[in-house]
Formats: structure tokens, sequence, C-alpha cells
């Protein structure tokens, strides 16, 4: 996938869906932070190693553009990458295929705070770096 370099799968559980087996549009925005997550367990140590720096990742905003209903039982590929990180704040982009085909796209946007004040603070330096090695 053009400019993305990571990605994740996910199978599409019954509970996830509706009465006629179409994912619920809420099941994507899990999705996302399921490979957001995944993203950083594969470039910055994990999540928790941001929370362990003392530092919270607040999502401060979810845009998704569905594209093709999306089934029970289907497979889906979660293209992600890390996007404008500067003062303390960044964004993910996403691509959700299934098969090759484009199922959604979107995009989350963070913030940084400080673990104990919940005030804004910079992403730490070993996470910026973290961040532009993923993406180079």
């Amino acid at each position: 996938m053009e400019a993305f370099s990571f990605s994740t799968e996910v199978r599409i559980r019954f509970a996830e869906t509706d009465a006629q087996g179409i994912a619920h549009h809420a099941s994507f925005v899990v999705w996302l932070e399921v490979a957001r997550v995944a993203y950083l367990a594969a470039h910055a140590g994990g999540y928790q190693a941001i929370r362990d720096g003392g530092v919270e990742a607040l999502t401060t905003g979810v845009y998704v553009r569905y594209q093709r209903a999306a089934y029970f039982d289907e497979t889906l590929r979660i293209w992600t990458r890390c996007t404008d990180v500067r003062g303390a704040r960044f964004r993910y982009g996403y691509r959700i295929e299934r098969a090759g085909e484009i199922v959604a796209d979107g995009y989350t946007t963070h913030a940084t705070v400080d673990r104990e004040t919940y005030l804004p603070t910079r992403i730490p330096a070993w996470l910026a770096e973290a961040l532009a090695r993923a993406e180079e």
C-alpha cells in the first residue's frame, strides 16, 4: 500500500455486526485503535511505554469515511501511519481494506498530556524519534 508501511488484521466478530451481519459503524473506531496500539508496539515499545514515561496520549478527534460494507467473519487489513508529529499533537491516518478493496479510510488526532496533571506536554523526544523512524 503506497505511503503506508505498517498494517495489522482484524477478523469481524459477530458482536461487531448488526442483525444483517454488517459491521456496525462504531466497530470501525475500535479497529482503528487496534491498529494504533499494534503500530505503537511495533515502533515505539508499545502504548504502556508511553504511559511509563509519564505521558498519556489522548484521542482528540476521529474521522471515518465508509466506502463499502464489511461483514461478519471477514478479515480486514488496517494500514496505519503516524503523521504531523509536532508539539503535543500528532495524527494517524488509516486505510481499511478487504482483499485489496478499500472499505473505509480516515484519521485520528491525538495530544500528549502529563500523566499526573493532564496538562498538555510536548511529545517526548524518544517517541517523536521512534515515530519518525517508522515513517522513513
